[in-house]
């Protein structure tokens, strides 16, 4: 038929205005956060900055299509050391979505454009690779924080990891629940598709940038993030701090495996 356009172009056109009206939905649901951290944050109480942050995080997470889906496992504690297994930029969101923590993050998380001041004005607290001055004193703080029934939370991986795969964790900041003597909550946390596989837009590993993996996710299939709250593992007096990321880390890997 003369004129008619290749099956394909058609095929490909709806997908490209679909992720055009997704990223003018998430543009303009940073702002709605930027707005709120300016405007809200500065005076709001600790309950109601929770509560803006469960709720932000969670639309977040429908306009990029991802449903959270919470496994079989242990009550998530209000007072705990969260700590999680590290596959992208979604994990602070889905956490967030479901009972919000103040984090520890790398400090490349800060440079997302907007995303990165945003997680910064909901509490998180960034370290730079390297810095024991740097680390001490944020240790105190997360000592503190913890002390005052906080939920504090982070990835021990110091970094992101394919789907399926754990690295070692690094155990610096798990004496920070010893010295609080406050429990280690493990967090496994997956993403799959709609055939239970792991979904293939969601590594953020090698040479993916930030603005990649948000494209690849909105231009993709749904996402299915699976998290479960493991059982906490006691920080008594006399814990060493690398036997407890050890147990954390087979905690998370066997329910990755489950």
């Amino acid at each position: 038929m003369t004129g008619a356009a290749p099956r394909g172009a058609l095929a490909d056109r709806p997908l490209t205005i679909q992720l055009a009206w997704r990223l003018a939905r998430l543009v303009f649901h940073l702002l709605q956060g930027l707005a709120t951290c300016a405007l809200v944050f500065p005076w709001a109480g600790a309950a109601l900055r929770e509560t803006l942050v469960r709720r932000w995080s969670a639309r977040l997470l429908r306009i990029c299509r991802v449903r959270v889906e919470l496994r079989d496992g242990a009550p998530a504690l209000d007072h705990a050391l969260v700590v999680a297994n590290h596959v992208s930029w979604l994990d602070i969101f889905v956490i967030n979505a479901v009972r919000p923590c103040r984090f520890v993050a790398k400090a490349e998380i800060r440079a997302w454009p907007v995303l990165g001041w945003l997680v910064e004005r909901a509490g998180t607290v960034f370290i730079a690779r390297g810095n024991r001055r740097e680390l001490r004193h944020i240790f105190k703080g997360l000592v503190d924080a913890l002390g005052a029934r906080q939920r504090v939370a982070f990835f021990p991986e110091g970094t992101t990891a394919s789907q399926g795969q754990m690295l070692p964790f690094h155990a610096n900041l798990f004496e920070a629940a010893i010295d609080a003597r406050v429990a280690v909550q493990p967090h496994a946390l997956a993403y799959v598709d709609a055939q239970g596989g792991w979904h293939p837009a969601v590594d953020y590993t090698g040479d993916t940038t930030f603005v990649d993996s948000i494209l690849r996710i909105l231009g993709g299939e749904p996402v299915v993030a699976r998290l479960a709250s493991l059982a906490p593992i006691p920080a008594e007096e006399g814990a060493h701090r690398r036997a407890l990321a050890q147990a954390a880390h087979d905690a998370i890997e066997a329910a990755l495996k489950r």
